[in-house]
């Protein structure tokens, strides 16, 4: 059902673009002369064709928009801009040259200007560019939302949750091009942050700040041990939820920031078919069985040097995380912003709906 979906909605973005392009061309060119043809006041006589493309073109954004939102590797500032530009332009040209077409159109048939309709496009233009230009300051250089896409950062933040990044914490940005331009601050110890994964910076990735530039960090039983001195992580409880069973959660006080881990002393991985137990539809469970954890080391044992200029990211859940213990360390042009607060939660593979209880917590 799901490739079903994804295929349709695939086919429909792309289809948006022959069905927008055609819309504008007669919006601009040919509805304001079928308009003056009618007595005033009368509906406009569109042709079939265009009456069916008017009618589906709503549903062919929409499945657009929806393929960008489903798309890790969308980068909304370009998207933003792009809205923004091209609506600025339509505008333009609508006041420059379109605009007094239609108003001697409208004077050799004995109309008034005023008389007439709008063109479409011209009235989303003028509606779009406005709140677009907004939209994209405030995206920019103040705040940015952000979906959690997996489990990586449990118990902190769960696969649904919608945050939202500062982007002014570590420096203001140009969009699209990522360039720094004014320098206010660097990430500390502990905080939760969103970067450009330096695997393939079109996707954003969010985990903890863990080690700084020239930090030596060892990571042993999931314990963190930075320039020789453990991390304090205080066992507190077994977690199970269903899908994640016998699990340690901890607490863990990195830097200024007390926040829980979860995290299993064992060699081998976690994942084991999907249980009955899981309310989600992630395809597998994890059990902890720390039955060989005294045997071998601990596979998320590492020891890594922070090179000047770059810093080393963790996952909360130590044996879930895709992180710098794997893919290395993250440059300092990568950084996007600081996690701060949980604006909404709905993971669409958890039954039951949004998790109403998370909506405005702060992200420690």
């Amino acid at each position: 059902m799901n490739a079903l979906l994804e295929w349709l909605t695939t086919v429909l973005a792309w289809l948006a673009w022959p069905v927008a392009i055609l819309c504008v061309i007669d919006d601009w060119f040919l509805r304001t002369g079928r308009q003056l043809r009618v007595a005033e006041g009368a509906a406009i006589p569109d042709p079939p064709l265009m009456q069916v493309a008017y009618a589906i073109l709503p549903v062919l954004v929409l499945a657009g928009l929806y393929r960008l939102m489903g798309s890790q590797r969308t980068d909304f500032s370009l998207v933003l801009l792009v809205i923004t530009f091209v609506s600025g332009i339509v505008w333009a040209i609508d006041r420059a040259f379109l605009q007094a077409r239609r108003a001697a159109a409208a004077r050799a048939a004995g109309r008034e200007l005023a008389q007439l309709e709008i063109p479409g496009t011209v009235d989303y233009a003028r509606s779009f560019f406005p709140i677009m230009a907004t939209l994209l300051v405030l995206r920019s250089f103040v705040y940015e939302p952000y979906r959690i896409p997996s489990d990586s950062m449990m118990p902190t933040l769960l696969d649904g949750d919608f945050i939202l990044v500062n982007k002014y914490a570590y420096g203001l940005r140009w969009p699209v091009s990522h360039a720094k331009f004014l320098t206010i601050g660097a990430p500390e110890r502990g905080d939760v942050t969103v970067f450009r994964w330096p695997v393939d910076p079109s996707v954003n990735y969010v985990k903890r700040v863990v080690g700084l530039p020239g930090d030596l960090v060892e990571v042993r039983a999931d314990q963190l041990i930075i320039n020789g001195q453990p991390v304090p992580l205080v066992e507190k409880a077994r977690y199970s939820d269903g899908c994640y069973l016998n699990m340690r959660l901890a607490d863990e006080t990195l830097g200024k920031v007390k926040h829980e881990v979860l995290h299993c002393v064992t060699p081998d991985m976690l994942a084991i078919p999907p249980l009955a137990s899981c309310n989600r539809n992630i395809g597998q469970s994890y059990l902890c069985n720390e039955s060989s954890g005294a045997l071998a080391a601990d596979m998320g044992d590492r020891i890594m040097q922070v090179p000047k200029g770059q810093y080393l990211m963790v996952g909360d859940n130590r044996d879930n995380s895709s992180d710098g213990r794997i893919w290395g360390f993250v440059d300092e042009s990568l950084l996007v912003g600081k996690a701060t607060r949980i604006w909404f939660n709905w993971d669409l593979q958890r039954s039951g709906g949004p998790n109403w209880g998370r909506i405005g917590q702060a992200i420690e």
